[in-house]
C-alpha cells in the first residue's frame, strides 16, 4: 500500500484503528502538516537528538528568508507610538513631530541633558565626516558609535506632546567584536556582534576598576568606541548592530537637514544569500549542513500559538518599493567571527543568529530589534514568534533626521519597550546559577517552548482548581491506558499580546495569519523516559504506545513521538507511569485541514512516509502507523544512546549524525 491509501479510521485500512468517536470526513481533509522552514524544526531538541548550535544555521537562514517587507515610516510610526503616552490612542502626525524636533541635534544646535560639552550635538558631524572617510570595516564601528551616543545624550532632553520621557534606563552603544558565549542545553555557542546596545553600567562592568570611575561622557566617548576587556553578555544586550561595507566611497553629510519626505536608498530591501557556507560548520559531518539537502519550501498552514512551559516543585515529581533586492551582502576582508563558517554568513543571517541568542537569554521575549549597516544605510529588523519584519533603508548620514528619530524611540523604551516580558520574575540559584532543568528555544519564528522549574505554595496548598473539559481528559475517564498517562494541567495564563498587533498596526497583508500568543502552562513535573534502562524503560515505552492508542481511537492525533514527549512519574506506590507529553502538535480528529504551520513531529523520529518530497508538501495523509513507526524510532534511537540512564560519550553516538539531518 503506498502512502496515504487509507485516511484513518477508514474501513479497510488494517494499519488503522478504528476511531468510533470522530465524524466522518471530507476525502484528503487529514494530511500531514507542511514545514515550519525554520529553527523551530530542531532548536528545541538540541540535547535530545545531538545538534550542535552552530547546525541550526541554515534554519535560521530559512527564516530570515521568509522576512515580510514595510516602509521605514510604517515601522518609526509604530516604535513612536509604543514610546507614547497613550500608546493605544493612534497619533498619526506623531513621526511628523518628532522628525521637527530632532532637528536641532541634527543641526549641531543641541545640548546634552548633562550639559556636558564633549556630548554637545555638533560633534555628531565630525564623527559622521570620519565614518565617509575611506578604511577597513573596523574603522567604522567607533565612529558610528560615538553618532548614537552624541545622539542620545542629547535627545534625552528633547520633548514632544504625547511622548515619554527617557525612563532612566541609560542605554549606550558599545562596540563589541568580541566573543561571546552562551549554553544552549549543554551546547555552547559563539558570537561576535559588530556594535550592540545595552545599559550603560552592563558597559561599565565590562571594564576594569580604573575606567569604571570614569564620568559618563568620558565612558561613552572613550571607552565605548573600543571593544570591551571583558566579554558581554546576550541577557543584557538590547539590540545588535552588524556593519558591511561595500562603497569605496561615501558621500559626507549635508550643511544643514529639514523635515522632508523620505529619501530612498540605492536598495529599498536587503536580500538573503541563499547559498549555503562553504565547509563544515562543526566537526561532525552531516546532511543538514549542506542546504541542496533541506527540503522546499511549502505553504504554511494556519498557525498554532506560543507556549510557555513550566513544571510546580510543589506537586509530585516532575512597503513596496519595485526596487530589486540587492546582492548577498558577505563579509569582505574581515577578521573571521569565531570561525570562517559564521564570518562567510550573508549579515541578514549572522543578525538573526545574534536574534536568537538574545530570544534564549532572556524569559519569553516578545520581540526583539536589530540594525544592519551597509556603507551609509541602515536597516531595521524587527524579530517575533510570528516571523521577521525588516524595514526599507534609512541614509542616516543624508537623512539623518530620520535616524534620530529611530533612537528618539528607543531611549524612551523600558525593558518591555524593548521586548522583554515584564511578567516574569527570575530567581536565580544559590551562587548566581540557572537550574540545569531550564530548557530554552535557540531559534526566531515557532513554538519557541521553554521549560523550567517552578515552586508554586498555593498550588501545592489549593490544588489546581482546574476542571477537566478537553478532549483528552474525557477519553482518561474511560479508558485507563489514559488515566494518569497524560500530564496534569495545575495552572494555565495567556498573554494577550498577539504577534499580529504590530503587523496590522503596519498595515501589512493577512497579519494574522500566523499570529502567535503566550501561553503559560503549569504542569506536575515528570521525568524523561532516558532515565530508565531495561525492563523499566520498556514498561514504560509500552504505556506510553497504549495510552496514544487510545488517544487516536478516540479522535486526538499527537503527532510528536519523539523522546523528548515520553516521560514518567512515580506514584506514591513507586510504580512507574507512562506519560506522553505535549500536544501542542496534536490535532483533533474532528478539525478540517492540518492544525498549525509546525512540522508534525520530530524530524529523527517522524515516519519515512512523511520525509518524502510529497510528505514535506503535506500531501502524504497521518495515519496511525506512522505515529507507530515513530515508536519504534525512539526505541532504538535511546537503546543506542544510553546506558543504564546515562547519555554515551559523543564519539560513541553515531546516530547524532542522524539527527542533525
Amino acid at each position: 500500500m503506498s502512502p496515504g491509501d487509507a485516511q484513518p479510521g477508514e474501513p479497510g485500512s488494517s494499519s488503522t484503528p478504528p476511531r468510533p468517536n470522530a465524524p466522518a470526513q471530507a476525502a484528503g481533509s487529514l494530511k500531514s502538516t507542511p514545514n515550519s522552514r525554520g529553527a523551530a524544526t530542531v532548536s528545541d531538541h538540541i540535547s535530545l537528538v545531538g545538534v550542535h548550535v552552530d547546525e541550526i544555521r541554515p534554519w535560521i537562514q530559512r527564516d530570515i528568508r521568509q522576512a515580510e517587507k514595510c516602509p521605514v515610516d510604517a515601522m518609526l510610526q509604530v516604535l513612536l507610538q509604543r514610546a507614547s503616552l497613550d500608546p493605544k490612542t493612534k497619533q498619526p502626525d506623531l513621526l511628523k513631530r518628532c522628525l521637527k524636533a530632532v532637528l536641532p541635534v541634527c543641526n549641531g544646535r543641541a545640548e546634552a541633558a548633562v550639559n556636558d560639552k564633549d556630548l554637545h550635538s555638533s560633534h555628531i558631524k565630525e564623527a559622521l565626516d570620519s565614518y565617509v572617510l575611506p578604511g577597513d570595516e573596523k574603522k567604522y564601528y567607533g565612529p558610528f558609535t560615538k553618532v548614537i551616543n552624541i545622539a542620545l545624550a542629547c535627545l534625552e532632553g528633547i520633548e514632544v506632546d504625547g511622548m515619554r520621557a527617557s525612563p532612566g534606563m541609560n542605554i549606550i552603544c558599545q562596540h563589541n567584536d568580541k566573543e561571546m558565549v552562551q549554553l544552549h542545553q549543554n551546547e555552547k555557542s559563539r558570537r561576535r556582534p559588530d556594535v550592540v546596545i545595552l545599559p550603560l553600567q552592563s558597559s561599565r562592568n565590562a571594564f576594569s576598576d580604573e575606567f569604571r570611575d570614569m564620568r559618563d561622557a568620558e565612558h561613552m566617548l572613550q571607552n565605548a568606541p573600543n571593544p570591551p576587556e571583558e566579554s558581554l553578555v546576550w541577557k543584557d544586550v538590547l539590540a545588535s548592530i552588524e556593519f558591511k561595507r561595500k562603497a569605496k566611497g561615501v558621500s559626507g553629510p549635508p550643511s544643514s537637514y529639514s523635515v522632508q519626505e523620505y529619501i530612498a536608498t540605492d536598495r529599498d530591501y536587503l536580500r538573503v544569500d541563499t547559498a549555503a557556507p562553504d565547509g563544515p560548520a562543526t566537526a561532525v559531518a552531516g546532511p543538514s549542513q549542506t542546504q541542496a539537502k533541506q527540503p522546499a519550501p511549502a505553504p504554511a498552514p494556519t498557525r498554532r500559538s506560543t507556549r510557555h512551559t513550566t513544571s510546580s516543585q510543589n506537586a509530585s515529581t516532575n512597503s513596496g518599493s519595485k526596487r530589486k533586492a540587492a546582492e548577498p551582502l558577505q563579509s569582505s576582508g574581515k577578521r573571521p567571527k569565531v570561525d570562517d563558517t559564521d564570518a562567510r554568513l550573508d549579515a541578514t543571517v549572522q543578525t538573526g543568529l545574534y536574534a536568537a541568542e538574545m530570544f534564549a537569554a532572556n524569559v519569553a521575549v516578545n520581540y526583539l530589534i536589530n540594525l544592519i549597516v551597509v556603507d551609509d544605510v541602515v536597516w531595521i529588523w524587527y524579530y517575533d514568534r510570528q516571523g521577521t519584519i525588516q524595514c526599507s533603508g534609512i541614509n542616516f548620514i543624508q537623512d539623518l533626521p530620520r535616524f534620530m528619530v529611530l533612537l528618539y524611540a528607543l531611549q524612551r523604551f523600558d525593558l518591555g519597550g524593548w521586548g522583554r516580558n515584564m511578567d516574569f520574575k527570575e530567581v536565580k540559584e544559590e551562587g548566581g546559577g540557572v537550574k540545569e532543568e531550564r530548557v530554552t528555544h535557540y531559534g526566531l519564528k515557532g513554538r519557541a517552548t521553554n521549560v523550567f522549574p517552578v515552586t508554586s505554595e498555593k498550588l501545592a496548598k489549593e490544588g489546581s482548581g482546574i476542571e477537566d473539559d478537553g478532549m483528552v481528559d474525557e477519553i482518561a475517564k474511560l479508558q485507563p491506558t489514559v488515566d494518569g498517562h497524560v500530564p496534569q494541567l495545575l495552572g494555565h495564563y495567556k498573554v494577550d499580546n498577539p504577534t499580529s498587533a504590530v503587523r496590522e498596526a503596519l498595515g501589512m497583508p493577512n497579519p494574522t495569519k500566523g499570529s502567535r500568543v503566550l501561553y503559560i502552562l503549569v504542569f506536575r513535573k515528570l521525568r524523561p523516559i532516558t532515565e530508565l534502562d531495561g525492563e523499566d524503560f520498556f514498561n514504560v515505552w509500552r504505556q506510553c504506545i497504549l495510552c496514544h492508542l487510545a488517544l487516536w481511537k478516540g479522535g486526538v492525533l499527537h503527532r510528536d513521538v519523539s523522546p523528548g514527549n515520553m516521560m514518567y512519574y512515580r506514584t506514591k506506590e513507586g510504580v512507574l507511569m507512562g506519560v506522553l507529553n505535549d500536544y501542542d502538535l496534536s490535532s483533533l480528529a474532528t478539525a478540517f485541514g492540518p492544525q498549525g504551520n509546525e512540522r508534525t513531529g520530530t524530524v529523527p523520529f517522524m515516519a519515512l512516509d512523511l520525509l518524502t518530497p510529497e510528505g514535506q508538501q503535506g500531501n502524504v495523509k497521518h495515519l496511525y502507523r506512522h505515529d507507530l513507526e515513530s515508536f519504534v524510532w525512539v526505541l532504538a534511537w535511546v537503546s543506542l544512546r544510553y546506558r543504564n540512564g546515562v547519555l554515551l560519550p559523543r564519539e560513541t553516538r553515531p546516530l547524532d549524525v542522524v539527527g542533525n539531518c
